[in-house]
């Protein structure tokens, strides 16, 4: 596959009605069904009893632990293991960077605390390409407007570690280093550094994590106009869209995607999220995988994705709630569409006023080695608990002293100074009453 062609496809596919939509992914998936049994030992296992003509429904699902724990037998590629992918992330220099010259490696940021390794080939990587290219702006208007003004695109992520926005923005400019129009601002950066950043490159397109940038529409210095702003990596509130759009002056706009699933459902005008259902199968299900039908909120979701070969999503459980929906929406596409409920962590507030977005205090966390879980947990305004769960409890200790230095540093950064960080025996765990899980929370009233 070459991204001209996958581009084709993709504009091609936007036009396909809802039957000739099932017939393409049952192809797609019967053509990636074959190559999982024919290469990767732990499908070729899993699928030993299922037979040539099966329906969706025939395939065993599989989990973000399974997957772990048979990591070298899921993958399709006998040359890649665990033990050369932790060799070649050791040097930050190879984000973005394919590993034998195939294969992007990224890593999960764990919304359910347990991070996963993901690697795209080059197919996987043209479609997302190709799916950005064609189908991320909800409005041509907006469209057109960002093509004019140079498609110049800043996001506000974090610029370090082998993250999906990271490592994809980095291999785009590796790929092509003349190009100047896309730039990444790091989230943890101190805000002086991230608005003169923003205000020299004057992007045309925004985009980042909705608790982040409503954090920056709040500063008067950041002076920038964008054509769009476009958030991913939580949900986006009808109250931060609307505090985004009187910020910047532009339409505000969100979509879905993760990086087992790559680009699962992009939204339209009329802000419903359509999933890009020939390119990834979504299934709503219970918390026992039984299908739940539309307009019912699920527990779970399946998520197949077609075009990743090296290390195939079939029918693979995300813990991410959501309801589909088959009724037609008045933008004319084809495909269903979703609501999710996105995740739900807190904004952490300091006594002098300091705010600081729960993703930036993520991405430190989990960038400390050892650590399978955490969770932090602000008990006053100047004191939090920090819960670890490590691959083995000798890295408990180290773990812990290196998160403490770490996010004084940062919150020292801020203007915070004198926070209190205590090491709690609790494991990390989620709220009794919601049953959902946060990373970073407040267990006071303030």
């Amino acid at each position: 596959m070459s991204l001209l062609s996958e581009m084709i496809k993709i504009y091609r596919g936007g036009g396909l009605s809802a039957e000739e939509i099932r017939e393409l992914q049952r192809k797609r998936l019967v053509k990636l069904v074959s190559y999982a049994r024919e290469n990767s030992p732990y499908y070729r296992e899993l699928y030993k009893n299922i037979p040539e003509n099966f329906s969706l429904a025939d395939l065993p699902p599989t989990s973000k632990p399974e997957m772990m724990k048979n990591f070298d037998s899921f993958i399709t590629d006998r040359r890649i293991t665990m033990k050369r992918i932790d060799e070649y992330t050791a040097d930050i220099d190879n984000i973005g960077k394919m590993i034998d010259g195939r294969y992007l490696i990224f890593k999960t940021s764990g919304s359910t605390g347990n991070p996963a390794v993901v690697l795209y080939d080059k197919g996987a990587v043209d479609v997302s390409s190709a799916v950005a290219a064609f189908r991320t702006f909800a409005r041509r208007e907006d469209y057109k407007a960002f093509m004019k003004n140079g498609k110049r695109t800043a996001g506000v992520f974090a610029n370090y570690g082998f993250y999906l926005a990271c490592g994809m923005s980095r291999y785009l400019s590796l790929k092509m280093p003349r190009r100047k129009t896309k730039i990444t601002v790091d989230v943890n950066a101190p805000e002086e550094q991230i608005v003169r950043e923003l205000n020299d490159f004057a992007p045309a397109m925004l985009s980042g994590y909705p608790s982040n940038l409503a954090l920056l529409a709040d500063l008067d210095e950041l002076k920038i106009k964008p054509d769009v702003v476009i958030t991913g990596g939580e949900l986006l509130t009808d109250e931060i869209r609307e505090k985004l759009g009187k910020k910047f002056g532009c339409y505000v706009q969100t979509h879905y995607s993760c990086t087992e699933g790559g680009e699962v459902a992009c939204e339209c005008r009329e802000k419903h999220l359509h999933i890009n259902e020939d390119w990834v199968i979504v299934e709503p299900v219970d918390s026992e995988n039984r299908p739940v039908g539309c307009g019912v909120q699920s527990d779970k979701v399946l998520i197949t994705n077609l075009p990743n070969y090296i290390q195939p999503f079939i029918r693979y459980e995300l813990t991410d709630r959501v309801i589909v929906h088959d009724e037609p929406c008045a933008c004319g596409r084809k495909t269903r569409w979703l609501e999710i409920e996105g995740r739900t962590d807190d904004i952490i507030s300091f006594a002098n006023g300091v705010k600081i977005a729960p993703m930036s205090l993520y991405k430190i966390l989990e960038e400390v080695p050892g650590v399978r879980r955490f969770q932090l947990v602000q008990t006053a305004p100047e004191r939090f608990e920090l819960r670890l769960a490590a691959q083995t409890e000798e890295n408990i200790a180290g773990a812990f002293e290196r998160a403490g230095r770490e996010l004084t540093a940062f919150f020292d950064r801020k203007g915070v100074s004198g926070v209190e960080i205590v090491y709690s025996e609790k494991p990390p765990q989620a709220n009794r009453v919601s049953g959902k899980f946060k990373h970073i929370c407040r267990e006071f009233e303030q």
